[in-house]
């Protein structure tokens, strides 16, 4: 049978998903709870209520209250991993969704611990967490997959969103390097920096209260509300957990949730 199907007395999956306690990484975590499986959510305030999602014959939950930029986080995490029978599982995912968007307006407006916070949770967190989980899952004899919650603003600039942007970018470019050197290898892992559309999140409601001066494009994204062009979280959630799916997953190592 292919990894893609379920073995006897094998867990379909482990997965590592972190920024599970709102917005779409809670809707992730709730999809994958449906599944058989382990799911370890990494967030600054785990939610409650997934606990009470899980029942017989889904997936096992471990929830950790922690933050993605915390330096003694990967090596956790490492250890965690290497605790795991990983030949239990058909298929082991790290999906790095965790983000936070920053100051909106010109670079200069932002202060230094600011800066720093964006670029720590957006792109170091899911470099050292990426190197931890492939070194961790190395010999496992099963499919490895790493999902990077990227966004079109990494492959558009907005005026306004420059750490946010270029994060973005980074994490499609890291993803592309990722890719490359999964490929020298025996058992690769398969990467993708997954754009997963635009979102009716507290992030978007948090862009539409900024000031215009500081966001030239403020009209248009208010009115991606006003015409209901904005995904559900509950939506965009399918979307990625299908696209994870995929046989293709990882043939291009840059996707949005949105193309064929």
């Amino acid at each position: 049978m292919s990894m893609h199907g379920v073995r006897a007395g094998r867990d379909s999956r482990l997965v590592v998903l972190t920024g599970a306690s709102r917005g779409l990484g809670l809707a992730i975590a709730e999809q994958l709870l449906a599944r058989p499986g382990l799911l370890l959510t990494l967030s600054r305030r785990p939610d409650g209520s997934l606990e009470q999602r899980t029942r017989p014959g889904a997936a096992r939950l471990e929830q950790w209250a922690v933050d993605v930029t915390d330096v003694a986080l990967p090596a956790r995490l490492e250890a965690w991993l290497a605790a795991q029978a990983g030949q239990r599982f058909e298929r082991a995912i790290l999906i790095n969704n965790a983000a936070v968007l920053g100051r909106v307006g010109a670079l200069e407006k932002m202060d230094a611990a600011a800066l720093a916070q964006v670029f720590r949770a957006d792109l170091e967190a899911p470099a050292q967490l990426s190197a931890v989980f492939l070194r961790a899952t190395r010999s496992w004899p099963i499919e490895r997959r790493i999902c990077n919650v990227s966004s079109a603003a990494g492959r558009t600039p907005l005026a306004g969103w420059a750490a946010y942007c270029a994060v973005k970018a980074g994490l499609d470019h890291l993803s592309r390097t990722m890719a490359l050197d999964e490929r020298q290898l025996s058992n690769p892992a398969r990467i993708v920096s997954l754009a997963p559309g635009i979102i009716d999140t507290d992030m978007q409601a948090a862009v539409r209260a900024s000031d215009a001066s500081d966001f030239p494009d403020l009209a248009r994204f208010k009115e991606f509300k006003a015409t209901g062009q904005l995904s559900t979280p509950k939506d965009a959630a399918a979307r990625l957990v299908a696209f994870l799916d995929r046989v293709d997953f990882g043939d291009q190592p840059v996707a949005d949730v949105r193309s064929d």
